[in-house]
């Protein structure tokens, strides 16, 4: 199903830095967009995993070996999330509706009433 262009955008324009989801959010909230609606709750998802990454990695670094261990898993993980990232921007960007791969749909239902 393909986007209509003023979903296309906001869907674009979540998916770069905080400040554009906060831009997009604030534009859709004036006139709700099902698609742009959609890319915002999988951008939101995906900034908090990231940021989750980022403390557990934080917290733990400073733990011997083990810590250490904690810290690299938790670096490639947030490369998985940028990886997730790209493949959302691309559909974004080619007007798909599609959830990232394997916790989009969570995210779908975590934030429906955004």
């Amino acid at each position: 199903m393909e986007m209509q262009e003023p979903g296309k955008t906001r869907a674009i324009i979540a998916h770069i830095t905080l400040i554009g989801w906060i831009i997009a959010l604030v534009q859709n909230n004036s006139d709700k967009n099902d698609d742009a609606s959609f890319y915002i709750r999988q951008m939101l998802g995906l900034f908090i995993l990231a940021i989750g990454f980022q403390i557990i990695g934080t917290i733990f670094v400073f733990i011997p070996i083990l810590g250490w261990m904690i810290s690299m898993i938790t670096m490639l993980a947030s490369f998985g999330v940028v990886g997730l990232w790209v493949y959302s921007l691309i559909s974004a960007i080619n007007g798909k509706k599609e959830p990232t791969p394997f916790i989009g749909g969570h995210f779908q239902k975590w934030f429906a009433s955004m």
